[in-house]
């Protein structure tokens, strides 16, 4: 199928990339649609005179019952896309999976029309996303994110000096707290015990990371 590759390479080059227009507005996330993927695949193909039979079949239909008590149905469809192209007579097929879940009929259709796009990013190998220029503005965040860390100064803290097993009210603040044996900040009950059963005193974290690595 010489003649039907050549035009699929012109598809996928007019389909490279397609951006998120859609919003989930539960989940708070980007998604490029169906009807942006489907547009550009048909512009693709009619353009270059291919034509497709899109034939689905249900392979998996069951009630679920959602964390609000009402059953739904979910529904996992396969299609088959055949593509013919108008010159040659040619043809190539793709496949593609996709699940929906509804109260109503819709979990077909939903099944349906995410298989169908799906077959073709994954067939045409189209990429999805936002402003290609966001990956830089990311990565400049994280330079100087890493810049920050590098420069902040060292926390002076007393040096370590061993001391006797205390009893654990000696160094219990009032209201239920704790403070630290060496640099005298506040810690957590947990933290406290911890430290008491392991090193007989009340340390925090990083007194902690100072006394292990004496």
């Amino acid at each position: 199928m010489q003649k039907l590759a050549v035009k699929l390479i012109e598809s996928m080059k007019a389909c490279k990339y397609v951006v998120k227009n859609g919003l989930n507005s539960f989940h708070k996330y980007k998604y490029a649609t169906s009807a942006d993927i489907l547009e550009k695949v048909n512009a693709a193909f009619t353009k270059q005179g291919i034509a497709t039979i899109v034939v689905p079949e249900i392979i998996k239909d069951e009630q679920i019952t959602t964390a609000k008590g009402t059953v739904e149905h979910l529904v996992t469809v396969q299609i088959e896309v055949t593509l013919i192209d108008k010159d040659s007579g040619e043809t190539a097929v793709f496949r593609g999976f996709g699940s929906g879940q509804d109260a109503t009929d819709k979990a077909v259709m939903k099944a349906q029309t995410a298989a169908l796009k799906y077959a073709y990013m994954l067939s045409l190998a189209i990429a999805t996303g936002d402003d290609p220029e966001a990956d830089e503005k990311t990565d400049e965040s994280m330079v100087e994110n890493k810049q920050n860390v590098s420069e902040q100064k060292p926390i002076n803290r007393p040096p370590i000096v061993n001391q006797p097993k205390v009893s654990p009210n000696k160094m219990k603040m009032p209201k239920g707290g704790y403070i630290c044996y060496d640099c005298g900040i506040k810690i957590n009950e947990r933290v406290a015990e911890y430290s008491q059963q392991k090193f007989g005193k009340y340390l925090c974290m990083e007194c902690q990371k100072n006394h292990v690595a004496s």
